[in-house]
Parts: C-alpha cells; structure tokens; sequence
C-alpha cells in the first residue's frame, strides 16, 4: 500500500561543478518518459543536466528500435561523439533502451568508445553502471530479462511543470508480426490503482493539471489481475483527482476497447475529446497478417460510437504502408477507410523491416518505390483531410493550455486544446501576463493542415501550473543551474501538503 501521507525526501541541488548530463530520446511517448526517469536518476546521483549548448560529461542515448532510421541516427550520433570523447577525458557515453536491449553487447563492438549499455527492465542501474566503468576503466553492458523494478518507483525529472506522463503498465501480451517492442519490454506488468492514483494526486500537489496515462496497450490495463474493467475505472478515478483538469491516454487496441472506456471519456468531463485509435491499416487480409485482432468493420464501429457519445472528438491513428504482402486492393481499403473515418491527423510510416520480428521473414516484400509512391498518396489525402477538419473548427472557442511564450517572429502562444489540436493564439487588447500552464480562451480565425491560430480577443485563466512555473523561474534566476524542467521527484509518489 503506498503511503500518502509521508513528506518526500529532500533533494540536494548538485553544486555547480558537478559533472554535467544530458540525455537524447528517440522513439514513443514511453520513451520519453522513460528519459524522465533517467534524468531523475542522474539527479540524484548528483550530476545536473548541461545548460543548453554546454557538451555534458554524461550523453546518455535512450533508444528505440521499432524504425531502422532509429538505429542510423544512434550510430551516427555515437560516431560523431568519437572525436568528441577523445577530446573529453572523463566524458562517458551510455546507450539504453529498446535498441540496447536488443543489440546488447554488439553496440560495443561497433561503437567500443561507449561506456555502458543497459536495457529496458534495468534503468535504475545507470549510475552505477557509470561509476563502474569509470572505475575498471572498461565498458559494462548489464541486459536484463525481466523487469528490475516497476519504473514509477524510480527518482523522476519531469520535463514540464503542467503536464505529467504517468505509466499505467509497461510491456505488451499482443504478437503482432510487424512489432518486437514484446520481445523488448516483456509481458504486460500493471501497477496497482492505488500507485496510480498516489502519482497523479501528487503531480497535482506539485501544480501538474494534465497527466497523460501511458501503456504499450493502455486500455488492456487491469488483464493482470484479471479486472476488464479497470481501465473504465482507472479513468474515472483520475478524471476526480483534485486539481487535475485534463486525463488523456494512449495508446489504446482496438481489439481490447470497449463500451465501458467510451462511457467513462464521456462522463467524466475530465477525460479529454482526443483518442488515439492505430488502425495499421485499412485491409482486413493484411491485418490478419500482422495478427492485428480486429478487422476494419470493428474499428468503424469505434469510431461510430466514440462520435455518438463526444460529437466533437478528435481521433487520430497510426498506419502503415507497404507491409509484406500489401496489394494496391489493399492500400485502396486503406485509403477508403481513412476517407470514411476523417482522421484529424495521422501518423504514417513505410514498412521498416526489423530483423526478429515475424514479418521480416514474409515473402512478397515490397520494393521500396512502391512503398514510397503509396505513402505519398496516403500522407496527401490525410492532409487534405486535416485541412478540412481543421477549417471546421473556425469560429469555435477554445481554451488552450499554454505551453510556450511568444517568440519575436509570431507573437502568438503556443498550446494545445481540449482535443488535442496544436493553436496558436494572438490575443488583442490588454491581458494579464500568460505563463506556461495558464489556459487562454480564444476564437479559432484560420486554419492550417496541421494548426489553429486564434487570433482576436482572449481570455486568461491562471492555473496551479502556472503558479508552478513561476517559482521554477524565481528558483533557477542566477543560480546557472542547468536546464529547465519540472520537479524531480524521489521513489514512488507521496503527498505533500501545499503551501
């Protein structure tokens, strides 16, 4: 049972000629948040992150290996830092992640300047890994199997002061033919609701008003002790958390999403007019293939109720072209599904082939100038419907979570609505100072493909997060005291009582 009560431990900033960080993520949302721990963790070893243009001691590269364009940025970057490293005695260069992983020792010996490769079910033992190999002056490659500890109860950096990651579980049940992410991040773990709920309750404490609930299949939450309800109820009992504004998650199958989800996302008002549905593609015969468990029919319906119950959802999904064995009648049901389901917006990838997974091993691989002309065709007719779909949105109102200042050029803010969309707003007239995290409320008066502008009169709403925001910028001003974030927090949430 996690303790709610108990005050979390102190922190002690790292003088500042501690040895600097700095950590590059490449990949999903868990990955990013995976950063977030990593940066925690270097925290409270006593290492500060590197301001911005400063060439830290520590470059930590947090991995991904679902795309091969993942692998080629990595060794380039660690091909670049060669010469850098020689230049840098005591610089260290660590590789974790899902590519480590699954390389293990052969990014050693590809790269043998790298100091520490560990994987995804050990992260917390970075900076001993560090300390090791600075101490037997060799590389330490440590690989588990299964997962050390669930990663919530690891020291965290959060990135922003208005929103918040919060795992739900980690690892996957599904065996689709075009993933190894299972091979990588093992079976689905879940973390209790209690633990749940004491991480949200405490971002809250610290002025978070959004948390985005993360799982490699989100609504499947509950499978390991055996509740398919939980999800339902998970969003329900976050979406009444004091303080909390904004519920999103992601991602969710659509095999494992039922009725009880859409109830909860339009009943608790809480729960944000966005989902994230991956369809992967529009043909029934290739989702066999890649052992996707539904077939479009199912996936339609979805929609169909997910839009009965929130009119003004936006939905967006993932796809991919060119999968081993896709026909042009294939790529047309792709097409006509994506006509028919009027994505906000699409997130679209040519079939990578990734050693270790089933599909790498079909026959009738596509030629890559096929795959090309195919996604070209897809990303136009996708952006000529977000266009469309963003060109609705004139003249509503929306309230935008503010998360970046105007720069020179546009004098617009920057932040997201309620649906998720990207709006930048120009307020006229006088308004009260808009910091990070505070919500403005605006016209919509264009529309791009890929944005709103709300330019014309506004509204300010101050909020908890801004509040927050600006005793981080009272707490950095002078002390040259690394890059900007959010809190870092020690072992599993607790609450504090506000000040």
């Amino acid at each position: 049972m996690t303790d709610t009560t108990a005050p979390p431990l102190p922190l002690t900033e790292a003088p500042a000629d501690a040895r600097t960080y700095a950590v590059t993520t490449y990949g999903c949302q868990m990955n990013v948040h995976d950063s977030e721990r990593l940066s925690g963790l270097l925290d409270d070893a006593g290492y500060r992150p590197a301001d911005t243009g400063e060439t830290a001691d520590i470059v930590v590269f947090n991995t991904c290996a679902v795309r091969e364009n993942a692998d080629n940025r990595l060794y380039g970057n660690l091909g670049r830092l060669a010469q850098v490293k020689k230049e840098r005695p005591g610089m260290q260069i660590a590789v974790g992640g899902c590519m480590a992983q699954k390389d293990r020792a052969a990014i050693v010996e590809r790269a043998p300047w790298v100091d520490v490769v560990f994987g995804t079910h050990n992260m917390g033992s970075l900076p001993a890994l560090l300390d090791r190999a600075r101490h037997n002056e060799e590389a330490q490659v440590e690989i588990l199997e299964s997962l050390d500890v669930f990663p919530s109860t690891l020291p965290t950096r959060r990135e922003s002061h208005h929103s918040g990651w919060v795992s739900i579980s980690v690892g996957c049940n599904n065996t689709c033919t075009f993933c190894i992410v299972p091979a990588l991040r093992g079976r689905e773990k879940d973390r209790r609701p209690g633990d749940i709920l004491a991480e949200v309750q405490a971002l809250a404490a610290d002025g978070v008003i959004e948390v985005t609930l993360l799982g490699q299949n989100v609504n499947s939450y509950g499978a390991e002790f055996r509740d398919r309800g939980a999800f339902a109820k998970l969003l329900r009992a976050v979406g009444a958390v004091e303080g909390i504004e904004r519920v999103r998650f992601t991602s969710p199958h659509p095999a494992a999403f039922s009725d009880d989800v859409i109830d909860a996302m339009a009943e608790t008002p809480t729960v944000m007019p966005q989902l994230h549905m991956p369809l992967q593609s529009g043909s029934d015969r290739i989702l066999k293939a890649m052992r996707r468990s539904y077939r479009t029919s199912r996936f339609l319906g979805i929609l169909e109720k997910v839009r009965e119950g929130i009119p003004h959802a936006a939905i967006t999904t993932d796809i991919i072209v060119g999968f081993p064995g896709e026909t042009e009648e294939d790529f047309q049901g792709t097409l006509d599904i994506v006509r028919r389901s009027r994505f906000a917006q699409a997130f679209t990838f040519q079939y990578s082939k990734r050693p270790g997974t089933p599909a790498a091993d079909m026959p009738d691989q596509l030629p890559k100038e096929v795959v090309q002309e195919r996604f070209e065709r897809l990303v136009a007719l996708q952006d000529e419907i977000s266009w469309e779909e963003n060109r609705a949105q004139v003249g509503r109102r929306v309230e935008v979570l503010i998360t970046s200042l105007p720069d020179s050029e546009h004098h617009r803010y920057t932040g997201r609505a309620a649906d998720n969309r990207l709006v930048h707003v120009g307020p006229t007239g006088p308004l009260p100072t808009v910091r990070p995290g505070d919500l403005l409320s605006a016209e919509v008066s264009e529309a791009r493909p890929f944005f709103l502008i709300a330019d014309g009169p506004a509204l300010v709403r101050p909020t908890a997060s801004g509040d927050a925001w600006d005793r981080a910028q009272a707490d950095s001003c002078g002390t040259g005291g690394g890059a900007p974030g959010g809190p870092t927090v020690l072992g599993m949430p607790t609450l504090r009582p506000r000040s």
